[in-house]
């Protein structure tokens, strides 16, 4: 939802942003080579009165097909960006009071608990019209979960790795959805992941196994460019440190020294942590410039 994230989405690989707790947005600066193309998903300079940002995962191979949306505190919604599929078509969106980024589509939850969905719906990402009693949404590469106020969880979409097998959860009071999987917190602190099926294309990387978690407030896990190449999932405790688990080839898991974090969220290599303080906190690959979050100040709790 946010893009600092209490489990309710995980934002890119690529560009990477935050509100500020004036209603302004900041982003990381996109660095384009002759391997990536810019789809605008960074231009959110002259945003104004934002309560909540979500990025899209884009394509981590090339940087292209990104997407950015902003949730208004009038309950209205703007995006930039790709906008190939119509995933940046939010324009008439109203009542919405939350909003979740997938890899070509978007997902808002209207105050009334229904749900709206925009973009590419090869997989059925987007049938979320007949969902009500949602509390919070996450959409993931290309499957979208929804928290109903029971504590049980609904999920539509691409399902090949098992992503939308959460029919039989309880007690969930957060979710992230990922490439492919998705993760629940539970009520006690604990965390539940879907079993990954494991295929010649998407390799298990180790980013569902969180059955020893314990004392978690918030999750995260990643969601990328498909086949799982960097999927990772990460946990904030209650005492302001974080852990990780999954692919960590460039760094992305390298967070057991934080300290003092309120909020956290994955991207495809990355992963980024908020401080109390309202500064932010960057591990893993940065060659879009997505850690390069230093500077940042005054970025808002979700």
């Amino acid at each position: 939802m946010n893009t600092f994230s209490r489990g309710k989405r995980c934002p890119p690989e690529g560009p990477y942003s935050g509100s500020r707790s004036n209603g302004r947005v900041v982003a990381t600066t996109f660095i384009k080579s002759e391997s990536n193309t810019y789809d605008g998903q960074c231009e959110v300079n002259d945003w104004t009165d934002i309560v909540a940002v979500s990025a899209s995962c884009g394509d981590a191979a090339n940087g292209s097909r990104g997407h950015t949306v902003g949730l208004r505190s009038d309950g209205t919604v703007v995006a930039v960006g790709n906008n190939d599929a119509g995933q940046c078509d939010v324009g008439d969106w109203t009542d919405i009071v939350a909003i979740s980024a997938g890899y070509v589509h978007t997902v808002g939850l209207r105050s009334d608990g229904t749900v709206v969905a925009v973009g590419d719906n090869h997989d059925g990402q987007c049938d979320v019209d007949d969902w009500t009693d949602i509390v919070a949404i996450s959409a993931g590469y290309v499957h979208t979960v929804g928290l109903r106020s029971d504590g049980t969880v609904v999920a539509v979409g691409f399902n090949g790795n098992g992503q939308c097998n959460v029919s039989g959860w309880t007690d969930i009071t957060a979710i992230s959805a990922g490439d492919c999987q998705t993760v629940g917190l539970r009520s006690d602190g604990t965390v539940a992941a879907t079993e990954f099926n494991e295929s010649l294309l998407y390799k298990y990387r180790g980013q569902c196994d969180v059955d020893d978690w314990t004392g978690i407030v918030a999750v995260a896990t990643s969601s990328g460019y498909g086949m799982g190449r960097g999927s990772h999932t990460v946990g904030l405790k209650s005492d302001g440190t974080v852990v990780a688990v999954g692919y960590n080839q460039i760094g992305q898991c390298d967070v057991s020294d934080w300290t003092d974090i309120v909020a956290i969220s994955a991207g495809d290599y990355h992963t980024v942590g908020l401080k109390s303080d309202g500064t932010a906190v960057a591990v893993g690959h940065n060659g879009y410039g997505q850690c390069d979050v230093g500077d940042w100040t005054d970025i808002k709790q979700p």
